[in-house]
């Protein structure tokens, strides 16, 4: 027997509080990828760490968010905890696989490639792995197109957002671009949900007796929710994160500097630069025998 589900039981406030924690957790590790590559190798794993934490997170909250409203009308669904943390696990790895990758070589067309599709792909399997923890009474079957372009959607996602976290240091620019990875990730979701059917056991329990989606999601969701706080909190006393540096991207000067005018947020790249710069005029300089 089909079930008959239900994705939207809160109408349109899930997807719109889905969207806003996808875009937060975008917002969060774009703006730490970008702190990462002005900062020495010894700190920069720690910001592509909060970074990957964050996307990864945000991800997780939205797509468990978006689940709140969806229910099975003639079964009870619950929840499996191991796989459902499971899943988080999965999207911060895969996710920091993907961020390490753009943010030790650069953006790169292989190191993006790369990169984006790990990260996507750790996305689509976060959202099947999180729907493999669902428990009642009948299982889930899967239209293989529609998954497929769910992947895709994931993948070029991903991989538009590592390129804006290396190459997009301005605060709006990387602001509108996690907006379009929020809808990008939300767009995955609801693909992939597109994609579903219920299929119940003969003999299945009528009827959604038993606890709530609300009542067994809510207190699950409170850990990866109080880390994305706390990364805001980081993020907002690092004006670094905020501004992309003293002057914005790249255009570091003298003002505000220590006694030695180096400003510390250029990149290891252009001190190199600078360094050459100085040679090449010391050599053309006469010199005295």
């Amino acid at each position: 027997m089909q079930g008959t589900v239900d994705g939207f039981g809160y109408g349109l406030t899930t997807p719109v509080v889905a969207f806003v924690m996808a875009c937060l957790g975008a917002a969060l590790g774009l703006r730490c990828t970008t702190r990462s590559l002005r900062a020495g190798r010894s700190r920069r794993a720690g910001w592509l760490a909060l970074g990957a934490t964050s996307i990864g997170s945000g991800i997780w909250t939205m797509h468990f968010v978006a689940m709140l409203g969806f229910t099975v009308e003639e079964a009870s669904v619950t929840y499996d905890r191991p796989l459902t943390f499971a899943s988080l696990a999965v999207a911060i790895l895969m996710v920091g696989i993907g961020i390490f990758l753009v943010g030790y070589r650069g953006a790169t067309p292989m190191a993006l490639v790369t990169g984006g599709t790990i990260t996507g792909l750790g996305v689509a399997s976060m959202h099947y792995l999180g729907m493999a923890g669902m428990r009642f009474d009948g299982q889930f079957a899967y239209d293989t197109p529609t998954v497929s372009l769910s992947v895709v959607i994931a993948v070029v996602a991903s991989t538009a957002a590592l390129w804006a976290a290396v190459s997009i240091h301005g605060f709006l620019p990387s602001l509108g671009a996690s907006v379009v990875m929020g809808v990008a990730v939300s767009g995955m979701h609801y693909t992939g949900m597109a994609a579903l059917q219920v299929h119940l056991h003969p003999g299945a329990a009528t009827g959604t007796a038993g606890d709530t989606p609300t009542s067994l999601l809510i207190p699950m969701m409170i850990g990866p929710g109080c880390f994305l706080l706390l990364a805001g909190v980081i993020v907002m006393f690092d004006p670094l994160v905020v501004t992309g540096g003293p002057d914005g991207p790249g255009r570091p000067s003298g003002r505000g500097l220590p006694s030695g005018g180096q400003a510390l947020a250029i990149p290891v790249q252009r001190r190199r630069t600078s360094y050459a710069t100085t040679a090449r005029r010391e050599d053309r300089q006469p010199r005295n025998h």
